[in-house]
């Protein structure tokens, strides 16, 4: 069975309908402190609780047989990352340790990482390459930077290996999931409910960036391609794979206006925006050169371009105006 942490979340609940599209056996463990209980079918087997708690993590262990983890559980807003970087690492790294210690007792040895291009920091070099230098610019970036060292050191000390995913934007839905979080600080699902009329106006934080229409630019890439190469990593990881790091991106950076503009163009419906200062820790490019994952895996996104991902999240929000309130 694959453990999925994180499972009721944005891209953990994507990847657990993938899963089981294929015919894999999956139990979610979540505290659902951000996630939504209803994002996961009442027949995938569901553990509440926190990743940290090692003796739930060993009983999971045991009832399920759990041969991999897909480990997505963690706290992943960059401006509360800053605010509040004691929650980040508490919940980040602190718990991120417990549940690899909890698994290796566990003889659970493959583990698929959410990780960020956050990572990376201002980037010096655009595309960026998984060879590039990472010195983070917020609290949440080093949390991932941390886990993603502590796992290379778990593969050398104890044979446990790992697929690091460094994500760039996340966008999009299928008709079963879509994003939802509270408070939503992510620009497309802001950009969506302001077509919506949820919100009066779209913050765009900062436009004297060092891009053409001083709007930060970066690259997005949509939930189901994101979960798709979560599978790819886990196959590879079940064939013997070597330990990877690996950036999930389309290789393609967009603006803040760019953005706003194509939901503009995909809603017919107007869209206001408000500038307001840049947020801490925000680099101004962040896009993608995203080779090694094509290579690698074989993947390919079956969503390129921005347009699409803005529609298939467009589409569930009309059907779930609600998210994964009652509608």
């Amino acid at each position: 069975m694959i453990l999925v942490t994180g499972g009721t979340g944005y891209i953990g609940s994507v990847t657990v309908e993938l899963l089981r599209s294929r015919g894999e056996r999956v139990v979610v463990l979540d505290n659902l402190s951000r996630g939504h209980r209803a994002a996961i079918p009442r027949d995938v087997p569901f553990y509440k609780g926190n990743i940290g708690d090692s003796e739930l993590v060993a009983r999971i262990a045991n009832e399920r047989e759990i041969e991999a983890c897909v480990h997505f559980a963690a706290f992943a807003y960059v401006g509360e990352s800053v605010a509040e970087p004691a929650r980040y690492f508490e919940n980040n790294v602190e718990q991120g340790v417990a549940l690899l210690g909890a698994l290796l007792k566990a003889g659970v040895r493959r583990v698929v990482f959410s990780s960020t291009c956050a990572t990376y920091g201002e980037p010096e070099e655009i595309p960026i390459p998984e060879t590039h230098s990472q010195k983070p610019t917020n609290p949440y970036g080093w949390s991932k930077l941390f886990m993603e060292r502590i796992l290379a050191s778990y593969n050398h000390a104890y044979e446990m290996r790992y697929f690091a995913l460094r994500y760039f934007n996340a966008a999009g839905a299928t008709e079963q999931h879509g994003e939802h979080h509270e408070p939503e600080t992510h620009l497309i699902p802001n950009v969506l409910l302001a077509a919506q009329g949820q919100l009066p106006s779209v913050p765009v934080f900062g436009n004297d960036y060092p891009t053409p229409d001083g709007t930060a630019i970066r690259d997005y890439i949509h939930v189901a391609d994101l979960g798709t190469a979560h599978i790819l990593a886990l196959d590879y990881l079940r064939a013997g794979g070597s330990s990877e790091c690996i950036n999930l991106g389309n290789g393609q950076g967009y603006s803040v206006l760019e953005v706003i503009e194509t939901a503009r163009q995909v809603t017919g419906r107007p869209i206001e925006i408000n500038i307001e200062p840049p947020r801490a820790g925000d680099p101004s490019h962040l896009v993608a050169n995203a080779e090694k994952v094509r290579r690698l895996l074989g993947w390919q996104p079956a969503y390129p371009d921005l347009a699409s991902m803005i529609r298939t999240d467009w589409e569930w929000r009309l059907k779930h105006p609600n998210g994964y309130g009652a509608n």
